[in-house]
């Protein structure tokens, strides 16, 4: 079974929420524990840091940016509510690196992750996180895709 999960989350995945928790909360043991990540390129991380007048430095910084994160504190929230033991965890650089460094570094048995549907050139041209996640993550990955907009 899981017995650690590794939640990346985005700000792209408000609609995706509740989809990534239950995912993580499924697969876990019942003495599992889930560790939320969310990933910052550095120009964002350095204006966000700016924006909310947070220290730069030091090892707790992007942690701390990550928990004052919506998205991060409402997976956490989701999950805690599960009883699942959770912490959340920020990263800088390259976010598919950072996911994948965070798996490393707590020996995750399972990834979580969202995203959208791309086109083959978007993904050629752009890149995709989950795409490198999935491809190069050493434990298994599960793939949230955000559901449709509801018809008006």
């Amino acid at each position: 079974m899981t017995e650690t999960a590794v939640i990346a989350v985005s700000k792209n995945d408000e609609r995706r929420l509740d989809g990534l928790a239950s995912a993580a909360t499924d697969a876990l043991d019942d003495d599992g524990s889930a560790v939320v990540v969310h990933a910052f390129d550095a120009a964002r991380y350095d204006d966000l840091t700016e924006r909310l007048n947070l220290p730069t430095g030091g090892a707790e910084a992007p942690d701390e940016l990550a928990r004052r994160h919506s998205v991060a504190s409402d997976v956490a929230d989701r999950l805690d509510e599960e009883g699942v033991d959770v912490s959340v965890r920020g990263a800088v650089g390259a976010e598919s690196d950072a996911i994948l460094d965070v798996t490393d570094e707590v020996g995750a048995d399972l990834v979580v992750i969202g995203g959208r549907k791309r086109s083959p050139s978007g993904k050629a041209l752009f890149g995709s996180t989950a795409q490198t996640v999935l491809l190069e993550a050493d434990c298994p990955v599960t793939f949230v895709k955000e559901r449709g907009k509801a018809l008006a």
